[in-house]
């Protein structure tokens, strides 16, 4: 910026230079073109005399002397009146033309200070012809005479006729006509160089004042403006995170790529699981924790963290939603306020700029990344929405087609369109008949089967799994099926996620669980086609039972079929392979200081990455490597790990086990 404002002043400054030699080169100029003017000419009087006498001669021994013009004494007519000449005293030439006998012609020039005299004189016997110049130099041989000189006027005749009525006098240009032009062309052009001289002041005082106030130093009012001003602000904002994101770029410009082309990696390189980088910004995310996370499905550097309320501040938002980015690590990206706690978050997977919330409030709000940190629109606190704290959203639907389901503790599950949430589009009350004090089912998590649009499985706090439909389908009615019952865990269910459609292989019916008694569970969804008219109790296939504390998460890997991660309250990152073992992780990493991890995210991209929030705040990405990427026959090798599973019987009286675990670990 003070690069910018420097080359400002000095292209005003050469400006400036440039209108005052441009004045200085015309004034130069018009004193030039004044001399020019006046300067006499190149032509001497005595050149012009010797001309002359060339020219004229001496003619029949008469001398220029000779010639003698009439007085010049008072009364005395003037030059061109009378001419007196030698030898015919008492002769007298006048206008009116009474001595034309003896003078037939006579032309008088006069130019400054010479006269020319030109007379043909005729007599009896001898013509005579006279041309001679008369100059200063002469003047005192003259002779002066005095003559007397009387003209008659003469009448002047007016005849009129038909033929001229009005006299045409063709006049020709006084001499002094160029003069007169030529002076008012001076005058014209002596007011258009002073009024360009005056613009060129004016010019010249206004940059003078421009200059003066660019470099003149601001006040401390004047600079606190400055700084507080929202236009500064944001660019400020803007510009110092692209300068953030070019320094955290971890890429070494130096790299000599001629080093180490031929030594051998690390076998277990691909095998352990690195920190790819931890966000945290203390003035946003101190005092509180990670409630939910969402990977951006376009910008795959892009996650949101939900964050619940700071209690040690109170004029603070009560939940905020924020957008980190991989390539700017010390501050988010866009930070996005609310005013109840942020429990659940999601991206739109068809519009990359909108982000969703669920709040404590029961409210659903939207975000947009092209606005403010304000929500852009959110549901009414009415009944015909959610009143209780949503924990649990998804998209469903395709991206022309498309619909966002929400649920609450209180059983309520609402089907809104994404540009109206004045009023839910569609509301579904879970009820179960067989509950002692209260019939709603208090829903913790939900997730859908890939390219199922209208069953779902919901968690609920008293450790169930249930299934449930938005509309009446062959068979099944609208709302809870109470006879399939999922008994999965002596705890409140924190997390349920069902196999992603993908590779040869069709596994979208395996979903996991996990809970608040240490476990993860592995279950087979019922066929949808033979729904339970009588209740049956369906039992997982398998139990993991290698956590240590509350397992908050679990997600199955997006690329790898046999692969899934989960958290717990201990801090603590399992990385499960089940082709390669179902007893133990293959990988347990510590993640942080050993603080809770509340959820956990898989990249949409390529699974290499996984997102972990933390209790305290923070978010870490981990990097898994190789083991993210499946070979060919690990599809079928899940097959039979899962048929073996089935045949073992493992699963038989775990629930019990789990349970009374859980009551000791309270």
């Amino acid at each position: 910026m003070a690069d910018r404002r420097r080359a400002e002043i000095e292209a005003k400054r050469a400006k400036l230079e440039q209108l005052r030699k441009a004045r200085q080169d015309r004034q130069r100029a018009d004193i030039e073109r004044s001399r020019t003017e006046i300067a006499p000419p190149s032509t001497s009087r005595r050149e012009i005399d010797a001309l002359v006498n060339d020219l004229v001669g001496n003619r029949n021994g008469i001398d220029s002397a000779d010639l003698t013009p009439s007085s010049s004494a008072p009364g005395t007519p003037a030059v061109g009146h009378g001419i007196s000449l030698p030898g015919s005293s008492g002769l007298s030439l006048s206008n009116s033309g009474r001595a034309q006998s003896r003078l037939s012609d006579v032309n008088i020039t006069t130019s400054g200070l010479g006269i020319g005299v030109g007379t043909n004189t005729s007599s009896s016997t001898t013509d005579h012809g006279i041309e001679r110049t008369m100059s200063p130099r002469t003047f005192p041989d003259l002779i002066d005479i005095e003559q007397e000189l009387f003209e008659l006027p003469q009448k002047e005749r007016v005849i009129y006729n038909k033929e001229v009525q009005t006299t045409f006098v063709e006049t020709e240009p006084t001499p002094d006509y160029e003069e007169i032009r030529q002076r008012i062309m001076r005058e014209r052009d002596e007011v258009d160089k002073l009024q360009r001289d005056k613009e060129l002041e004016e010019e010249s005082v206004k940059l003078d004042q421009e200059i003066e106030q660019e470099i003149r130093e601001l006040s401390e009012e004047e600079r606190a403006g400055i700084l507080a001003a929202p236009e500064f602000l944001e660019f400020v904002e803007q510009s110092s995170k692209i300068v953030q994101r070019a320094l955290n770029d971890g890429y070494d410009y130096a790299r000599d790529y001629r080093i180490g082309t031929q030594s051998g990696g690390d076998d277990s390189e691909g095998k352990r699981v690195k920190r790819v980088c931890e966000f945290w910004d203390e003035r946003y995310c101190k005092n509180r924790s990670i409630t939910d996370i969402d990977w951006s499905p376009k910008y795959h550097e892009l996650s949101v963290a939900s964050y619940n309320k700071n209690a040690a501040a109170l004029n603070e938002p009560d939940g905020i939603v924020a957008v980190w980015n991989l390539h700017l690590l010390e501050r988010p990206e866009f930070v996005f306020h609310s005013q109840s706690d942020v429990l659940s978050v999601t991206f739109s997977p068809f519009h990359s700029n909108l982000i969703f919330g669920g709040t404590y409030s029961g409210q659903i709000l939207l975000w947009d990344t092209r606005s403010k940190h304000l929500p852009v629109l959110k549901t009414p606190l009415s009944a015909s929405g959610h009143t209780h704290p949503v924990y649990a959203m998804q998209m469903v639907g395709t991206q022309n087609a498309h619909n966002l389901i929400t649920s609450s503790t209180d059983g309520m599950v609402c089907s809104w369109l994404v540009d109206m949430l004045a009023q839910p589009q569609e509301t579904l009350e879970l009820v179960h008949a067989g509950h002692n004090k209260t019939g709603e089912v208090a829903i913790t998590t939900l997730d859908f089967p890939d390219n199922e649009t209208t069953t779902f499985w919901v968690g609920t706090e008293e450790g169930t799994v249930y299934q449930a439909n938005r509309y009446d389908r062959a068979g099944a009615k609208a709302g809870l099926n109470q006879y399939d019952v999922y008994k999965a865990h002596a705890g409140p269910v924190m997390g349920l996620h069902f196999h992603p459609l993908l590779g040869p292989v069709d596994f979208s019916d395996l979903f996991l669980t996990c809970s608040a008694d240490w476990t993860v569970k592995l279950w087979r969804a019922k066929s949808l086609a033979k729904p339970s008219t009588t209740p049956h109790v369906v039992s997982p296939l398998y139990s993991f039972n290698e956590a240590d504390d509350y397992v908050y998460d679990v997600k199955w890997h997006p690329a790898h079929p046999a692969v899934f991660g989960s958290v717990d309250g201990s801090g603590r990152f399992d990385l499960w392979n089940l082709n390669a073992d179902t007893e133990v992780p293959v990988v347990s990493t510590s993640v942080g200081t050993g603080r809770a991890i509340n959820k956990l995210q898989w990249d949409r991209k390529e699974g290499r990455r996984a997102a972990l929030g933390g209790s305290d705040g923070r978010l870490y990405v981990y990097d898994i490597g190789d083991m993210a990427l499946p070979r060919e026959t690990e599809w079928t090798d899940l097959q039979k790990t899962v048929a073996g599973m089935v045949g073992g019987g493992q699963a038989n009286g775990t629930v019990e086990a789990d349970s009374g675990k859980f009551m000791a670990g309270r």
